[in-house]
């Protein structure tokens, strides 16, 4: 087991306990259900990404072994080289994050995750095969491009499922603190806007990592309320549409 998929183990635990104590939505369904639900996704999803995971390794030595990459060109400096490919690669998820809802292709296998009528920790693992086949291809070119090391895409993907674990979470959490967060990371409150059922609503707040990015490029969006926000997508958010043969086929669908 990866140092990350240990963190995300942990850091998953404690929110979905802290959720069910402290919760922001008090849901009438059934959160254990809909966890599994959510689960039996990710194990898919998970799967091919652990198959894929040496094309990412062969991405990390290619570069190493050619000299090439940003950080490879300023290995002088590795604080700055890993303070800097950490920073791009989370510009990277933001554009890769916002392509999905943009193009109309991508679209069909990311709506599987805005699909969730509800919100929680779970939520954030809730990705389509197809979603992952095409982000991890892209992400080997990203690699090379940065030179990145394992390390440094260790101590990345690492904050990475903690935080989107954090802001997909069904967790109360104090205004004061929320809006402190907000300056600089994705705290749930944003994030709950970018899974409102609302299309203005949803292509808004694309940040994996950092809530800046956002500000950056005029996708920035906040509300006044936040209890009111109804999550999914019209056709797509019924029970009968919450299978995991109708989530693994929700791409052949009509958008």
């Amino acid at each position: 087991m990866t140092i990350d998929t240990l963190i995300g183990l942990i850091v998953l635990t404690a929110l979905f306990a802290l959720e069910g104590a402290l919760p922001f939505y008090h849901n009438d369904g059934n959160r254990y259900r809909h966890a599994l639900r959510n689960l039996v996704l990710a194990g898919a999803a998970g799967a091919l990404g652990a198959l894929m995971a040496p094309l990412l390794l062969f991405s990390i030595r290619f570069a190493a072994e050619h000299n090439i990459g940003l950080c490879h060109r300023i290995d002088s400096q590795p604080i700055f080289c890993a303070v800097l490919a950490f920073i791009l690669f989370d510009l990277w998820m933001y554009a890769w994050h916002r392509a999905n809802h943009e193009v109309g292709f991508l679209w069909r296998f990311h709506r599987v995750h805005h699909s969730d009528p509800a919100m929680d920790s779970t939520t954030a693992l809730r990705f389509h095969p197809g979603e992952i086949l095409f982000s991890t291809l892209l992400n080997c070119l990203i690699l090379i491009l940065l030179g990145m090391s394992l390390s440094m895409l260790i101590f990345y993907k690492s904050a990475m499922i903690a935080v989107i674990l954090f802001h997909h979470s069904n967790l109360r959490v104090a205004d004061g603190l929320d809006r402190r967060l907000r300056r600089i990371i994705v705290p749930p409150s944003l994030h709950r806007v970018h899974h409102s059922h609302l299309t203005d609503e949803t292509n808004s707040n694309y940040g994996t990592l950092f809530s800046f990015w956002d500000r950056l490029f005029g996708t920035y969006r906040t509300r006044r309320r936040y209890d009111d926000i109804q999550f999914g997508i019209g056709a797509y958010q019924g029970p009968d549409s919450q299978g995991p043969m109708k989530l693994l086929t929700l791409p052949l669908r009509p958008l």
